[in-house]
């Protein structure tokens, strides 16, 4: 049996605000969002990082909230799909998402639509993915196959994929490219 650990404060940064929450240190940041903290948009679908259900932003980029310790989080800025919205004005990929029908059930939708922000933040950066054509150029305008690559992560058991692809072209033609 494993030696018992007491709870011990600990502070995150959860959509702006800070929050002491009293953790048991094995505590994973997925049960201490959903738990302890409240926010219950990031879903626990595998509990062991394959489907991307329980994807946040940890300082911009997309973790798999169930495969972190919460204590390891301290001192980072963490957005859950609650954190997304300005007031009452969505986020362009929270309303695209509404547009192009890019959910079903909905359960998977968090952890999809925080993928799809780092992913266009990932692309405004240059970062290359498997589908890249040529690393060594610039980064083209995302192409379908590229967006799906770099969702590839976020799994929908309801198939809503090409929904999810167009929501987000939508965006990145909105915005210019990325």
């Amino acid at each position: 049996m494993l030696p018992y650990a007491p709870p011990r404060p600990v502070t995150l940064n959860i959509n702006g605000q800070s929050h002491t929450l009293q953790l048991e240190p094995r505590v994973s940041l997925l049960d201490a969002l959903r738990e302890v903290a409240g926010c219950t948009g990031a879903k626990k679908g595998c509990d062991r990082g394959q489907c991307g259900a329980c994807t946040v932003l940890v300082d911009g980029q997309r973790i798999n909230a169930c495969l972190t310790l919460a204590v390891m989080q301290e001192d980072r800025e963490i957005i859950t799909i609650e954190g997304l919205a300005q007031g009452d004005s969505l986020n362009p990929l929270q309303q695209a998402f509404i547009e192009h029908d890019g959910f079903q059930c909905g359960y998977c939708t968090p952890g999809q639509i925080c993928s799809a922000v780092a992913l266009l933040e990932e692309a405004r950066q240059g970062h290359a993915s498997a589908a890249t054509p040529d690393v060594r150029q610039p980064l083209p305008l995302l192409t379908d196959d590229e967006i799906r690559e770099r969702m590839s992560g976020n799994l929908c058991r309801c198939g809503a994929y090409s929904n999810i692809v167009a929501a987000i072209r939508d965006v990145i033609e909105r915005e210019g490219g990325v």
